[in-house]
């Protein structure tokens, strides 16, 4: 099965979670197993984010987790490797959430082949704008991996429409505008985001940012066909005094969220 045939059957009728966390949090030696205590939980997928020196979706939170796992010595080649055991050993599929920067100096081709040679089933690039894609589409394609492209509720219905022609693996719905945290309550503007969605594609819609306890969760899980957890994962790893507890608390922490969206 292809990356991105792996992803489109994470999608059931239940809503699908993707959790988020950093490759090489808290350390390299430790990573995997946080992603298998969220696999043990139920989780669907993951998005594994590549640590960035300057990533400019993140907030303060994923920033922290980045710095900590660079710090560790979570290189690209290192958390490439992490995305192909995390895939090995849980059986799910995984995205690499990066930034176009190191995907250029790499090289579309030879990222895409990077991650497709080690299990990777696709890649997330939240500052690729849609219109500038089209070299690292082909990439995706010609190594079978699944390309995410964006939507915001700004986003108007005719970009939707672009985005929808470029078959992604999924289009991620961003809830909120801004970079990545927690907030006390769900945008107003994601039912609208949907249905504008929806009107036009049958592509998964996944729903992203800001989504940050199991009630919000439950909230939106019949807007889309998937939600990605980020902020607050990674908070609980940064918050834990050891690998063996952050392990605990998002295998608590994801089977919460499981729960709300069944």
């Amino acid at each position: 099965m292809s990356g991105f045939a792996a992803i489109r059957s994470a999608f059931g009728s239940a809503t699908a979670l993707f959790p988020f966390l950093t490759a090489g949090l808290p350390t390299p030696a430790d990573s995997v197993r946080l992603f298998e205590a969220m696999a043990e939980a139920g989780a669907d997928g993951f998005e594994v984010g590549i640590p960035y020196s300057d990533p400019l979706m993140d907030g303060p939170v994923i920033m922290k987790g980045s710095e900590i796992a660079l710090a560790a010595g979570t290189n690209r080649a290192v958390a490439l490797d992490i995305v192909g055991e995390v895939a090995k050993r849980t059986g799910k599929p995984v995205l690499a959430m990066t930034y176009v920067n190191p995907v250029m100096q790499t090289g579309w081709t030879q990222y895409a082949s990077d991650l497709a040679e080690r299990g990777g089933a696709g890649i997330i690039v939240p500052d690729l704008p849609l219109q500038e894609s089209s070299e690292l589409a082909a990439a995706c394609l010609a190594e079978g991996l699944g390309l995410v492209q964006f939507v915001s509720p700004t986003t108007t219905d005719a970009r939707i429409g672009r985005v929808a022609d470029a078959n992604p693996a999924f289009i991620y719905g961003v809830t909120d505008m801004g970079v990545t945290g927690e907030r006390t309550s769900i945008s107003p503007h994601v039912a609208s985001l949907s249905e504008r969605v929806r009107a036009q594609t049958d592509v998964p819609l996944v729903l992203g940012v800001g989504i940050s306890t199991p009630e919000q969760a439950a909230t939106v899980k019949n807007l889309a066909d998937g939600v990605i957890i980020g902020t607050v994962l990674v908070r609980k790893v940064l918050e834990a005094e050891n690998a063996a507890a952050a392990a605990v608390a998002l295998k608590s922490a994801v089977a919460e969220f499981k729960a709300a969206l069944s």
